[in-house]
């Protein structure tokens, strides 16, 4: 552990600014990020141990984590869900005369649906949903 500690130093520092400030090797850089993202490791440990201020660390580590959000949220899938479901009705196609339905779509991607239930049962459905607690809406 010591020799790749001793190796990734050595690599990590590539020239110095006019100002003083060290330029940092891109790659190097990556697998520090990698190394401090390891369950159990601290950062401030590793920083000291790479010769370099535990707040650039955090730094990287943060810029990283940023880029990687708006990565994902550029493909496609959300960064942050939102804590609300659409709840959208669904028409019967069988007889005009049919129980009401349900249909929800939550931002896993999951699909419910509730189309044979009577109105009574329905409502009761969605006063169970209603009691439910939101996590992004709750503090604490």
């Amino acid at each position: 552990m010591t020799e790749q500690i001793a190796e990734l130093k050595q690599r990590l520092v590539v020239g110095h600014k006019q100002d003083g400030r060290c330029c940092y090797d891109p790659q190097a850089k990556r697998e520090l990020i990698e190394a401090s993202m390891q369950p159990g490791v601290s950062v401030a440990k590793l920083a000291l141990a790479h010769g370099i201020n535990a707040n650039l660390l955090r730094t990287w580590i943060g810029k990283q984590q940023r880029q990687s959000l708006a990565a994902n949220s550029s493909r496609g899938s959300a960064a942050t869900p939102s804590p609300f479901v659409p709840v959208v009705p669904i028409k019967a196609q069988r007889s005009p005369i049919t129980a009401p339905g349900l249909a929800v779509r939550l931002p896993n991607g999951v699909r419910l649906e509730w189309s044979v239930l009577p109105g009574d049962q329905l409502a009761h459905v969605l006063r169970l949903l209603s009691a439910l607690p939101c996590s992004e809406s709750i503090p604490g």
